[in-house]
């Protein structure tokens, strides 16, 4: 059976380049937000802010504010779901100035975990096709240790409690099998998600420093009935101001 084309990557630089010298600059400390674009607005409204740059696709507009945050500037700018549209707005991001970057969003849980709990990802399992584009084919990506271990010892010292975790990244909502959940919890891996492989190696490629912070939603726990429950909507105005908080601390 011949390798798949996936497997082969290519070093080589793009065709179509993200940086297209249209004068945008961006933060460089960055919010990455997976949350819908009226709690994205109730949040940015929050700070003195300016428009910096918009990102046009075929099917949406994305739009990149800087907020002040106690002096400190903040990008901060809605993620599409999925890992690559994710991606290509991520590379728009780099291109522009964004360096350290947090993404934040709702993950489903494969254990009988509650609603809306805080975690910070430590290791991504690769059960998508971007971020074989941009790493060596393997398992699993390691997100930056060191930041990993920053984010979350800023929000414990708030007294927030949050955990570490290992997330299962999948291009394939609908094909979340029993047969899989089980495959990802047996490997460690106990929430899953749609970009956070492909965003840690997008931004390992480019040299860019990321974190993900994710706060449970729906569940896969029983895996013959899926529970929607909120997928984590109270905890999307809260998560992109801890975010925030984190970065403004950044040295």
């Amino acid at each position: 059976m011949p390798e798949l084309p996936l497997m082969h990557l290519d070093h080589g630089e793009g065709v179509i380049r993200p940086f297209r010298n249209e004068g945008y600059t961006f933060p460089a400390r960055m919010i990455f937000a997976f949350i819908t674009p009226e709690n994205l607005a109730k949040f940015v409204s929050q700070y003195p802010h300016t428009e910096r740059g918009v990102f046009e696709t075929v099917s949406n507009v994305f739009t990149v504010y800087a907020i002040d945050v106690d002096g400190t500037e903040i990008g901060v700018c809605r993620a599409p779901l999925g890992a690559p549209a994710a991606v290509q707005l991520m590379e728009f991001l780099i291109a522009y100035g964004a360096r350290d970057i947090i993404a934040l969003g709702s993950c489903g849980v494969l254990t009988d975990t509650p609603e809306n709990q805080l975690l910070v990802v430590t290791r991504a399992l690769r059960d998508e096709g971007t971020s074989f584009h941009y790493l060596p084919a393997a398992s699993a990506i390691n997100l930056d240790a060191d930041f990993a271990r920053y984010i979350r010892s800023v929000l414990c010292d708030a007294d927030l409690p949050v955990a570490t975790v290992r997330t299962w990244t999948t291009d394939a909502f609908f094909r979340e099998t029993p047969t899989k959940i089980k495959a990802a919890l047996d490997s460690g891996y106990t929430v899953v998600e749609m970009e956070c492989a492909a965003l840690a190696a997008c931004t390992e490629f480019r040299g860019a420093r990321f974190g993900q912070l994710l706060f449970t939603g729906d569940s896969l726990a029983n895996v013959h009935a899926h529970d929607a429950r909120n997928f984590g909507q109270d905890t999307q105005l809260i998560a992109p101001g801890l975010a925030a908080r984190v970065l403004a601390k950044l040295q």
